[in-house]
């Protein structure tokens, strides 16, 4: 009996053994989202509720969030989170919270309601005065030394009805460039006056890349990334030559995986910066292949899409998620993950779309990372997108059917 009870204390030990050496590691994992009645899981990669709340539960000092919006529904998911947010500032965690402009109006309940309970600071910031954008960055860090940041919103669906990539980091160095871009926006929040930013940004180098893990079989070294270009506290890190320099170092293949791409501005300019370079590296024999989620369809991006179609070694194919079986979900099955993977060896994951106004006036932050092991497991995340039944070839010559995704009164108006 007592040999019993020592193997079966021993078992939970084991498995998260296991489970590190296989999704990640100790100190930087992948985490994803998977919609619900899809095939598109990895069990090897633990799921974005189960590492919220562990972050957030875990939290002993501070907690910074970062977010797009905060859309939450009665008995989902989200609300345990919100809960353990509410939990976390009740034991004596001091928390700040940044939320956008636009999309506050939108969505303002749990907003207002976080912002009621005591610990909990929130402010809305306007970056369309600031640098004529939005906030679309989606991350949180946890006592200055964790981060987690990626596709995901803190929306509920988000949890259980679209797929999502991020990534969660433990490293005191890795998070403070993060950490400066918060700090930053919180002060720059307070009044959302543009002749502020000279007095709030202070310009400095980072030690990059950083060394995460460094032995003579393993190591793995990260760069951190953010957009826009004018409001980032070193340039070298902005998102856009980074994963321009990605791509251009790619040997054999790429792998790249948005919610929308397009070669045409908000502004009506061309913007080809990205389309040029798989182009380029289409030309130096490496093998490229996107998938784009189904809300490209009918739009701009579509036709850029089928351009890149025609070039040789250039494969494009639009994801298409099934709607849910208990009907309709706005703004929902969708594919929203951002990265790109270069020869399974390198990789960036981040929270801007294949567009120009997320690197040049939208708030965004990301992460360039250079490790195989964990650059062949989202290599195996891609191919599992690519050859699902979700996954739609992209031709030139066919027509295709924009699908709403919008709330069910628009569609309404639509029909």
């Amino acid at each position: 009996m007592m040999r019993r009870i020592i193997f079966l204390l021993f078992i939970p030990i084991f498995c998260t053994t296991v489970s590190a050496q296989v999704a990640g590691y100790q100190d930087f994992e992948l985490v994803e989202s998977i919609p619900i009645e899809t095939n598109l899981d990895n069990p090897d990669i633990r799921n974005t509720y189960e590492v919220w709340l562990e972050m957030i539960n875990g939290a002993k000092k501070t907690l910074d969030i970062e977010q797009f919006y905060i859309s939450n529904q009665p008995r989902e998911p989200l609300e345990d989170i919100i809960q353990a947010i509410e939990k976390a500032a009740a034991r004596g965690v001091i928390v700040r919270l940044i939320a956008d402009a636009r999309m506050s109006k939108t969505y303002p309940e749990t907003i207002e309601r976080l912002g009621r309970q005591k610990n909990i600071s929130t402010r809305i910031i306007d970056f369309g005065k600031l640098s004529g954008g939005i906030l679309h960055a989606k991350y949180f860090i946890v006592d200055n030394e964790m981060v987690f940041l990626g596709s995901q919103n803190f929306d509920w669906r988000a949890l259980k009805h679209i797929h999502e990539l991020g990534v969660r980091i433990r490293h005191r160095d890795g998070t403070q460039f993060y950490q400066d871009i918060f700090n930053l926006d919180w002060n720059l929040a307070e009044t959302n006056d543009k002749a502020n930013v000279p007095k709030f940004l202070s310009l400095k180098k980072y030690l990059s890349p950083i060394s995460i893990i460094t032995s003579s079989t393993d190591t793995l070294f990260l760069t951190p990334t953010a957009s826009p270009v004018g409001l980032i506290p070193d340039t070298t890190l902005w998102d856009e030559p980074n994963i321009v320099r990605l791509i251009d170092g790619a040997k054999k293949e790429l792998l790249l995986q948005f919610l929308g791409y397009g070669t045409r501005a908000r502004d009506k300019t061309e913007y080809r910066v990205l389309d040029e370079a798989l182009r380029r590296a289409a030309r130096r024999g490496v093998q490229v292949r996107l998938i784009i989620s189904d809300w490209e369809k009918g739009s701009s991006g579509e036709a850029a899409l089928k351009g890149l179609s025609l070039v040789p070694n250039i494969e494009v194919k639009f994801s298409v998620i099934p709607e849910w079986s208990r009907g309709y979900i706005s703004f929902a099955r969708v594919d929203h993950c951002k990265y790109i993977v270069a020869d399974g060896t390198s990789f960036w994951l981040g929270t801007s779309n294949a567009e120009k106004s997320y690197f040049y006036t939208v708030r965004n932050v990301g992460i360039v990372v250079k490790n195989r092991r964990l650059g062949e497991l989202l290599q195996r995340v891609f191919i599992k997108s690519w050859t699902s039944p979700y996954a739609e070839p992209v031709t030139a010559d066919r027509e295709y059917k924009k699908r709403f995704h919008g709330e069910q009164k628009d569609l309404k108006e639509n029909n």
